[in-house]
Parts: C-alpha cells; structure tokens; sequence
C-alpha cells in the first residue's frame, strides 16, 4: 500500500489536481471513514527536507489501494529530537470538508414534495457551483445511489454549515455523502472531484440476498468487544412551535410510530421560530408561504429532533481473517450482524458506522465502530 500526494491548484473556475508524489516509507497512517460525519487521516513520518517539501498543507493524499477516499492536508506539525530522531505529524479530513466552507445561503427553500438526493444536490448547486466567489473550483454533481435518497420532503433552511447539514439529512434517511476524485483521461495524472450519495448494503443476518457478514467471538474474528445502549437521549414526541406569538402561534406534533404512550413517551419541543411564513416567487417577489405547505415544513423539523433509543458498540476484529475482508466483503455503512456468546449478546442488525484502518511495525489493525437505533 502506497501515500499518494496530489497538488491541488485553482485554475480559474476550474481545477487541476495531479499526482506529485507517491510515499511507500512511514511510521504510522490512520485511515478513518465514517458514516455519518467526515473522516479523517493521520500520517506519521520521519521529518526530512524531501517530506516537508511534499506534505504541504493544502495538498490532497490518497491511497493506492482505495479509490474512494482522499485528504485534504490541513495541518502539518514538525517535532525534533535528537534521540528519537525528528518526525512530521500530518493530518486532516477527507474532501468533504470542503462542503464545510460554506453556509446555505440565501434560504433554501423546497416547497413541493422532492427527494432527498435532489434536494442535496439544488443545495450544492446553488452554494457550491454557480460562478463567482462562493464557486468551489472543480467540484461536480456525481451520482445518487440507494433508496433512503428517494425518500421526499420539503423544507425550509438558510445559514446552517453546509457540510454538517448534509450528514444530518445522511443520518435522518440513512445514506452517506462523499467527495472522490475522477481521473479525466486514463493515465493522465489530472483529476476532478465528483460529489455522490449512496447507501449501505444489509449483510445482517435477517436478510437473505446477500451473504451474512457475522462478527462473533465464536468466529474469532471478534477480538475486543464494548457494548453501550442509552436511553436517556431518547425523544419520540415532538411539539414544534414556529412563527406567531402566544395563542396565535403556528405548530405541529409528530411522534414515532405508533404514537408513544406513558413511560414510553419521551417529549422535546422544538422552537422553529426562524422558519419564514414568506419567500420569493421566481420574479424576485416576496410572497407568502401557504399555510398547509408551512405546517409540513414544521413537521419535517420536529422529525429531525426525534432520537431513537442507541445502541451502539466499538471492537477490534481481525484485519487478516479468512471469512470476511473490509472493503471487499463489506464495507462502511453497511448493516451487519454483530454477536458476544460469551455474554448473551447479539445485535442482529447494526450499522458499520465508522472503520479506523491503522498501519504501524505491528501491521495493520482495524477498529470498527456498531452503531444503530
């Protein structure tokens, strides 16, 4: 497994990424994707002149063995020392960050039933690719993949970070969002970056149309187990209140379904007292939202506040088994079936949330991370 560094540079409102170097001697890499949340990376490195002149911040990295995901270079520390010798620290998130210098601006408004993959993308459009300042150079729509993105709402948002909204509707419909890099020619070294959604694959064993991946201490592919259920974040109930004032102000209620009753009932209120009951009609002019569409926009608010019970739990598994291997037999995002005999305990259908893949002397590790709710 190879480092592969890229140059990224702006050429107008286009960009040019090439390969510049290519890194096969280090101490340490850490390569953690994630679900729900942007990844990151850590590499570590005996300092020379040749590496800092290579590991620049801004730069992209990659590796020859995964074509999904690349880094962007934030933060490059040098320490010194004259016993252990001098080491660079080289870290950073993988290219969705990007999506995080931006906000949603001006208010994004959805006023007819639109899937969530269309609703994403108009975000990125009208944020990321129209010309001008706020343009994020090279940056392509790419494809839609999954059915949790067919699902359909509309809504109503402005200012939020573009980025950590993006991965609030992933975790809300149960898909994932990434930024890889296109070759455009074969063998030319010039890439773009393509902007996709996908979904993950059940591997659960409460399916049968595609092979079971079971991670068991019985199957001694489970090395170390922690297990976490929480119930005290739980809300199942939501009362959302957006504009008006006292008696006369708008709001809906929304729950889990069937309708939580007694001790299960867990209620959160959720002030939406920002959503405008106006917006702009296509000729510029400020026109009022009708009311039912306004209440649905209320609900599809209260929707996201509700939390279901989590569980969730974080192991060590065999990075070299012979039953299954990561990013071959399954990969993050997909819904497994994970099992303690020892204790009685069997999640039958959870999420793989998040893989760190951990290269060092000992060889590699992998520590996956089970969430579901």
């Amino acid at each position: 497994m190879l480092i592969e560094i890229y140059q990224m540079e702006a050429v107008g409102e286009d960009v040019r990424i090439t390969l510049e170097a290519v890194c096969d001697a280090f101490s340490s890499l850490l390569w953690d994707i994630e679900y729900f949340q942007c990844g990151q990376f850590e590499v570590y490195i005996a300092a020379t002149a040749q590496n800092l002149s290579v590991f620049q911040t801004g730069r992209l990295i990659g590796r020859s063995d995964d074509k999904e995901h690349y880094g962007l270079i934030e933060s490059v520390q040098l320490d010194t020392d004259v016993e252990n010798g001098d080491y660079l620290t080289v870290t950073g998130r993988f290219l969705m960050c990007l999506l995080s210098r931006r906000i949603i601006y001006p208010t994004l408004y959805i006023k007819e039933q639109t899937s969530y993959g269309a609703i994403i993308t108009e975000a990125i459009r009208q944020n990321c690719l129209q010309s001008g300042a706020r343009l994020l150079p090279g940056l392509q729509i790419g494809d839609i993949s999954g059915a949790c993105w067919q699902k359909e709402t509309h809504l109503q948002i402005s200012y939020a970070n573009l980025m950590e909204w993006v991965y609030k509707l992933c975790e809300l419909v149960g898909g994932t969002a990434n930024i890889r890099l296109v070759e455009t020619n074969p063998n030319s070294r010039v890439f773009q970056m393509q902007f996709t959604l996908s979904e993950g694959t059940d591997r659960s064993i409460l399916q049968d149309t595609v092979p079971h991946v079971v991670f068991s201490d019985t199957y001694n592919n489970l090395l170390t187990f922690s297990y976490h259920k929480n119930c005290a974040a739980q809300q199942n109930a939501a009362y959302t209140f957006g504009a008006g004032e006292g008696e006369a102000r708008k709001q809906v209620f929304c729950s889990s379904d069937p309708e939580p009753e007694h001790l299960e009932r867990y209620e959160v209120y959720v002030d939406a007292g920002d959503l405008s009951e106006e917006t702009q009609n296509d000729a510029g002019e400020t026109v009022p939202i009708p009311e039912s569409e306004y209440l649905k926009m209320l609900e599809e608010l209260g929707r996201e506040n509700l939390l279901p019970v989590t569980e969730s739990s974080e192991s060590t598994i065999a990075a070299s088994s012979l039953q299954y291997q990561y990013q071959k037999d399954y990969f993050v995002g997909d819904y497994v079936t994970v099992r303690q005999a020892r204790f009685g305990l069997s999640q039958e259908r959870i999420r793989l949330t998040g893989m760190i893949e951990s290269f060092d002397q000992n060889g590699r590790n992998l520590t996956p991370t089970f969430s579901g709710g």
